[in-house]
């Protein structure tokens, strides 16, 4: 038994699942996209699983082959989760805004209003944006890397001035003696960059967290973990292996003690895919099933992975001896080490790659078990304080695992029995703030 517990969240990416041809399962409405009320049956299912938060990326553009596949995206974040918002009591949400393209005081009134009306569970992925298709939309070419995070450091800075411009004690409601609000904590923030500003104050109260938690999302490059060290709550990250999450989770933790924070404020949550079936082979199967054509087109890049040749007439045979004997693992792909212990296994190359070892994360297929291996892994390895859960099709996928991984977790003592408490703060376990952090130095502000 240990005091810490892991923290989860679901990745809600669309309305289907983190399988490719999710939307093709003969138990899955292929309307759901524009489904809010699955969005909501989702949801309901992860807060049953005490998971602490919804994480909804956003790439406000189309692209993909949507031909034959879904869009990656919700709708709109904001909007669907507001609408969760109100047929759920405990599970937070977590959703992406661009500090590239939008205005600060937009983002601080739309998260905190979103915060206000769920009583304390909203959370601002704060990412900068760097795709033409995306600043297309926006009218906008894209911006050098220093400006995209000169003006993130800004917008997160004006963001959260704005959050506390209404003060915790400005809102009297006396009616007795006709005062509303103290004009005198209710103030406007004044505040300008070479980027962006804003003059505030922002007519929206504190929340029982006090103003929403800020993430960010990434690899571990020098820009990032400067807005990861000053401001986040929550590093969102895409490792492959525990020896990469340790050294990527050590930077983040590094970076918060050099903006004078506690690196325990910092929860640093990798990416976990997950296929919950009674065996493995009814797990592959499952994503063969629904992801076969994307497999099938997949081969040719295993055997580059593992510096062999795969002949197509053995893609359901087992690597043979000598291939083995000769297979390395790339040294320019991260996902090349997973793939080749798979294939030691003894899988043939359709079921190695049935495995997920080319997914975005790391995928876990077969019996609940496997999956809180993984997890408890990872954790008492020191390379994840939690893990977002992308599970393949939602629609029974969410389910399985809440009903087959959660209790081994909570019967091994890693994960807790009941929500630790009411806001999303509480239930990731980070401080209360308000407002700009006083650690913030003057001259950064």
């Amino acid at each position: 038994m240990t005091d810490k517990k892991l923290v989860l969240g679901m990745g809600m990416i669309d309305g289907y699942g983190g399988l490719y041809g999710a939307w093709r399962a003969p138990h899955v409405d292929p309307g759901t996209y524009a489904d809010v009320d699955a969005t909501v049956r989702h949801a309901r299912a992860a807060e049953r699983g005490k998971f602490a938060f919804l994480f909804t990326p956003d790439f406000p553009a189309v692209r993909g082959d949507v031909e034959h596949s879904p869009l990656s995206n919700l709708m709109d974040p904001l909007i669907q989760l507001a609408a969760v918002a109100r047929e759920t009591t405990s599970i937070g949400f977590v959703a992406t805004g661009s500090t590239t393209f939008q205005e600060p005081f937009n983002t601080a009134r739309q998260f905190k209003a979103l915060d206000v009306m769920s009583h304390g569970r909203a959370g601002w992925n704060a990412v900068t944006t760097s795709d033409p298709a995306v600043a297309a939309n926006y009218g906008r070419p894209v911006a050098e890397r220093a400006e995209r995070y000169q003006r993130a450091h800004e917008a997160i800075q004006i963001v959260q001035a704005l959050w506390g411009s209404w003060h915790e004690d400005a809102w009297i409601r006396d009616q007795a003696a006709n005062r509303f609000i103290d004009p005198s904590r209710l103030r406007p923030i004044n505040l300008q960059g070479q980027y962006v500003a804003s003059r505030g104050p922002l007519a929206i109260p504190p929340s029982e967290q006090g103003q929403p938690v800020v993430f960010t999302s990434g690899g571990p490059s020098p820009h990032l973990l400067s807005i990861a060290g000053r401001y986040a709550s929550g590093f969102i990250a895409e490792v492959w292996t525990i020896e990469e999450a340790r050294a990527q989770r050590e930077l983040v933790r590094e970076a918060a003690r050099e903006a004078g924070r506690d690196p325990d404020e910092i929860k640093y949550i990798p990416g976990i895919m997950t296929t919950v079936t009674p065996t493995v082979r009814e797990g592959l199967d499952r994503r063969l099933r629904y992801a076969g054509d994307v497999i099938e087109a997949r081969l040719p890049h295993l055997g580059a992975m593992l510096g062999i040749e795969l002949q197509p007439d053995r893609f359901d045979e087992p690597l043979t001896p000598d291939q083995l004997a000769s297979a390395y693992a790339s040294p320019s792909d991260p996902r090349s080490s997973n793939a080749l212990a798979v294939a030691r296994e003894g899988w043939s190359p359709r079921d190695v790659l049935a495995h997920g070892v080319i997914d975005f994360h790391p995928t876990v297929v077969g019996p609940g078990k496997l999956h809180a291996d993984h997890l408890q892994e990872w954790f008492e390895a020191g390379a994840a304080d939690g893990f977002w859960v992308t599970p393949d099709i939602y629609e029974d996928g969410i389910d399985a695992f809440v009903d087959e991984v959660v209790p081994i977790l909570q019967e091994r003592g890693i994960y807790p029995t009941e929500y630790p408490g009411t806001t999303l703060r509480a239930n990731l376990g980070v401080p209360r703030q308000y407002g700009l952090d006083p650690r913030i130095t003057a001259s950064e502000r």
